[in-house]
């Protein structure tokens, strides 16, 4: 499913595509009532029938509300409108990594800052979904 340019959800209006992965597609959009562009994350028409599946997505937005973290996006909202079960977030602005990356290699501290990054974001993510930091996971050590 893909939605087009114009659409609104709610509030917010849809400006253009941004990327899709296994669980949903991404889009930019504006919100009407503050004025501002967010990132709606879309369930997929062929995975919002199913019922597990729309239980992950509904796991997913409240794990990430209950996040505060400089390196986690901000949920702003939640909605479901015509079958479409969607997220609004902090809209980031910038190059993908994937995009960053044509361009050449990463020096070795940009590397080492982003994985310290990234680890320092999982392990929140993972406290908020276990109750222990990622050291205590066995899978992590």
């Amino acid at each position: 499913m893909t939605i087009l340019p114009g659409r609104r959800l709610g509030p917010y209006e849809i400006l253009s595509a941004i990327g899709a992965g296994g669980m949903g597609e991404v889009y930019k959009a504006r919100d009407a009532r503050l004025d501002r562009v967010v990132a709606i994350k879309v369930l997929p028409a062929h995975l919002a029938d199913r019922a597990e599946l729309r239980e992950r997505f509904e796991r997913e937005a409240k794990t990430i509300a209950s996040l505060n973290h400089p390196h986690i996006c901000t949920l702003y909202d939640t909605g479901h409108q015509d079958e479409i079960d969607f997220l609004v977030m902090e809209y980031l602005e910038g190059e993908t990594l994937a995009q960053r990356l044509q361009k050449g290699p990463l020096p070795l501290e940009l590397v080492l800052q982003y994985a310290i990054e990234i680890a320092d974001a999982l392990d929140v993510i993972i406290q908020a979904q276990t109750g222990c930091g990622a050291a205590y996971i066995p899978y992590f050590s």
